[in-house]
């Protein structure tokens, strides 16, 4: 009892300190890095607040190149992915184009262990999109209403978007998502797509330093437990 009762007051004390989330449950994605990148807690990866950051940073990516509205073909895109890690892009160097499970049994469309379709939400384009996102089929992520969708820029209503994932039956393709309408399916390769980077991991817990203040609030809290478990101990004498 003793136990439970000091920890629940270090859990309290830690609240107060901003060390972790009354409502950890409900704030899926959280603005990071100066609202620069939103880490998924679900997931545990941290997404580019910027959708389309090609069309006003290439990073020096020529070669086929990218529109001038940040569409380019998946190779370009892994390009361009490369020359973000080299540049090391707000301090991190493995930025990768988001993932697509295979099979995925949330998808609508199901073909000799190829999921493909709406409601994909395995994939972490597609879980960003219905579970976080609040999308629905058919319909633009922009018109979910959202209040999360304020996280993130440049959000287009029209354009796919490349996964890392190639196409196991056919490596001239590889997958993508629309934003537009959360279909997920199979493009080649040539084709144009804009391009997204997420990274693994919290980006603010790897890079932020806690303020002095919270240092000083956490001591306080540890300070404030053991003088009330000595009180309790000489009262016990």
């Amino acid at each position: 009892m003793k136990r439970r009762k000091a920890t629940t007051l270090f859990l309290a004390l830690a609240l107060g300190a901003g060390l972790f989330s009354a409502n950890g449950a409900n704030a899926a994605l959280v603005s990071v890095l100066n609202g620069d990148a939103v880490y998924d807690t679900d997931l545990n990866v941290t997404w580019l607040a910027n959708t389309n950051l090609a069309a006003s940073n290439t990073f020096g990516v020529s070669g086929v190149g990218i529109t001038w509205d940040g569409r380019m073909t998946w190779n370009t895109a892994q390009s361009w992915i490369g020359a973000m890690n080299t540049a090391n892009y707000l301090g991190f160097n493995d930025w990768r184009l988001p993932t697509t499970l295979q099979p995925d049994a949330s998808c609508s469309d199901q073909w000799f262990g190829i999921s493909s379709g709406y409601g994909c939400t395995g994939s972490e384009m597609g879980h960003l999109f219905y579970n976080e996102l609040g999308g629905v089929a058919g319909s633009s992520v922009l018109s979910s209403g959202d209040p999360d969708l304020a996280l993130f820029q440049n959000g287009h209503p029209y354009y796919y978007y490349w996964s890392g994932t190639e196409y196991a039956a056919n490596h001239d393709n590889a997958w993508s998502f629309g934003t537009n309408g959360g279909y997920q399916y199979s493009s080649n390769k040539d084709s144009y797509r804009l391009a997204w980077a997420v990274r693994p991991g919290n980006s603010a817990a790897v890079s932020a330093v806690p303020e002095p203040e919270t240092y000083a609030m956490l001591l306080a809290g540890l300070g404030l437990l053991g003088f009330t478990a000595r009180r309790k101990k000489n009262r016990a004498a």
